[in-house]
């Protein structure tokens, strides 16, 4: 059938009016939540560090579809570039950039939701051999999921765990007393590899954020995407992907480090690279998602 095409206006108008839809299921969804917490388990598979590979090819390939790093050029390196400005004006702040940065390493799969929406409605389409529009609009859609209101209650939960973080983080530099009170970003670099009360710090606060980075990583890696893809109660999710990271305890840490590892040589060229990585590991979580919690799901669980 020959298609029609709508000028900018009707665009926008059909695009406000699903949103405003969504929402009107997103707030059934908030009440749902609350009431229904636990649901059928399910099943997970095992799988081998070869699998990630994968994952992360198929995440750069949904990448190149939607091209997401326009995204977070827009809309997260503005963020991240007025803290560094902002840090640099007021100088207490110094030592709490890192931690920020670091922390989306917590905040991360909470952030990747309307980006796992993408690559999930783009697994549809190209299982159905339907032409996929690859447009931006597609992360849309996760307001009218049925698991909206989980979906929120659990990203509540990340962002207290990041605040939490931060205190932490600002708890021990004030513990170290170091470095002490820096009046350039150069003199705070210097205190903090070249003093004792630096290297504490290093050590100390690493230590911990490690703690918060396997908290957020084991409870997370496939809740999130299960909420999306499932009916299943939010208690479930979380379940589930306790079980997927204790059942596969080495791809899980390999998958923790790569994500560390992305973060922390995107955030070295002045936090350019992550535009580039932080989306391909987002759309790389939904195809880990798919490895861990098989469509199929049988009688017995693990």
């Amino acid at each position: 059938m020959p298609q029609a095409i709508r000028n900018p206006v009707e665009w926008v108008v059909d695009e406000l009016r699903e949103v405003a839809g969504g929402f009107g299921q997103a707030s059934r969804s908030v009440q749902r939540t609350s009431t229904r917490l636990f649901s059928r388990p399910l099943t997970v598979s095992r799988i081998g560090i070869g699998d990630l590979k994968e994952v992360l090819a198929k995440g750069f390939d949904d990448f190149m579809a939607y091209r997401t790093d326009i995204i977070f050029l827009i809309v997260v390196y503005p963020i991240i570039s007025l803290l560094v400005i902002a840090a640099s004006f007021r100088y207490e702040l110094i030592p709490l950039v890192f931690p920020i940065v670091s922390g989306s390493a917590i905040l991360g799969p909470f952030v990747g939701v309307f980006l796992y929406e993408m690559s999930r409605r783009r697994e549809i389409n190209l299982q159905r051999h339907h032409a996929d529009s690859h447009s931006w609009a597609n992360a849309l859609s996760v307001v009218r999921s049925r698991n909206f209101g989980a979906i929120m209650l659990l990203g509540t939960l990340l962002v207290a765990m990041y605040l939490l973080w931060l205190l932490c983080a600002w708890g021990i530099y004030e513990a170290t007393h170091g470095p002490t009170r820096a009046e350039t970003v150069g003199r705070f670099i210097h205190d903090l590899f070249l003093t004792q009360a630096g290297w504490w710090l290093i050590a100390v606060g690493c230590g911990v954020g490690f703690l918060f980075a396997v908290a957020a990583l084991v409870t997370t890696v496939v809740a999130f995407p299960i909420l999306l893809d499932r009916d299943v109660g939010l208690a479930t999710a979380v379940q589930t992907s306790i079980r997927a990271a204790l059942a596969n305890p080495v791809p899980i840490a390999v998958w923790g480090l790569v994500v560390v590892g992305g973060l922390i040589a995107g955030a070295i060229p002045l936090f350019i690279g992550l535009v580039v990585v932080m989306p391909v590991l987002c759309h790389a979580t939904w195809h880990l998602y798919r490895k861990l919690v098989p469509r199929q799901q049988p009688s017995s669980h693990a």
